[in-house]
């Protein structure tokens, strides 16, 4: 200790044991007899409740102390001596027991997940959480291909989940014109899905979405293709009679006229719901079939 003594006053600064040819350990400059070191210095095994003296190691967690040999796993009793460990519940345990008692459980497997520890070796599983339930990673998977999702978009199904491929092969609408997916914008008509730029006019192909369109033979037309092809002439203007947008119409003979256009041929006076003559194709009121 850089200082001198005579041989009689090398003694134990707590009980003044004389020192020479003895063992002694150095406290805050002090020397201590071992005895006296290990009463006043000494922590307390947490596992054997005895001093831990200076022949022995003293491991340390969170101010509790343990022999070397006292360090070990509360439910196994391996050493954790250079070992990953968890404490839980005032007890120590490895980190195979601390998961089997107190790790949380995947839905799919029912085994624990094996958590990070204080061990640099030693990496944490990745945890999917869905709906309130809990997977390993290569656990979370398509319902359909048993492929884990891991990072890619999936759907619900259910109480399961689906992968985007396997939802648009065999759960999603399909077009009725060219049977690809309809992801958005789809039209339904006489229960049956399309794309919006699929729903077109049999005849022109003009997009119906947004269109006035009625029916033939179970095939869409736009209200002009319709009515050039399929409807009733009038008599009067030629257009044809469609009906759409509450049109109302005459017949006569195999003759058609809007009711507009139902009037008489000379005075132009409305016929509807009159009484009317026929005068060589042309309707004529009462008094200018008279006159």
């Amino acid at each position: 200790m850089e200082q001198n003594y005579h041989k009689d006053h090398l003694a134990c600064h707590n009980c003044d044991k004389k020192l020479v040819a003895c063992r002694y350990i150095l406290k805050e400059e002090n020397p201590y007899c071992i005895p006296c070191y290990q009463e006043q210095f000494a922590h307390n095994c947490e596992e054997c409740k005895k001093p831990i003296g200076p022949d022995y190691k003293d491991l340390s967690y969170k101010d509790r102390h343990w022999h070397e040999f006292c360090f070990k796993c509360f439910e196994c009793q391996k050493s954790l001596v250079d070992q990953p460990f968890a404490p839980k519940n005032e007890n120590i345990f490895c980190s195979d027991c601390h998961d089997d008692k107190f790790a949380a459980r995947c839905d799919g497997c029912e085994k624990p997940f094996r958590g990070v520890f204080r061990h640099p070796d030693v990496a944490g599983m990745k945890k999917f959480e869905y709906r309130g339930k809990q997977w390993h990673e290569e656990c979370f998977c398509c319902m359909v291909c048993k492929e884990p999702i891991r990072n890619k978009s999936f759907i619900p199904r259910d109480q399961d989940v689906v992968c985007v491929p396997c939802y648009e092969d065999q759960f999603a609408q399909k077009c009725s014109k060219c049977s690809g997916v309809i992801n958005k914008g789809g039209v339904a008509y006489k229960n049956q899905p399309w794309h919006k730029e699929c729903f077109t006019c049999t005849n022109c192909s003009k997009e119906l979405a947004k269109e006035k369109f009625t029916s033939r033979d179970e095939k869409p037309f736009c209200a002009s293709c319709y009515g050039d092809l399929f409807a009733k002439k009038c008599c009067r203007c030629s257009n044809a009679i469609t009906g759409f947008g509450g049109t109302k119409f005459i017949s006569f003979e195999d003759r058609n006229w809007h009711s507009d256009c139902f009037v008489c041929s000379k005075c132009e006076a409305s016929m509807v719901g009159r009484g009317f003559l026929m005068n060589e194709g042309s309707v004529l009121c009462p008094d200018c079939g008279r006159s």
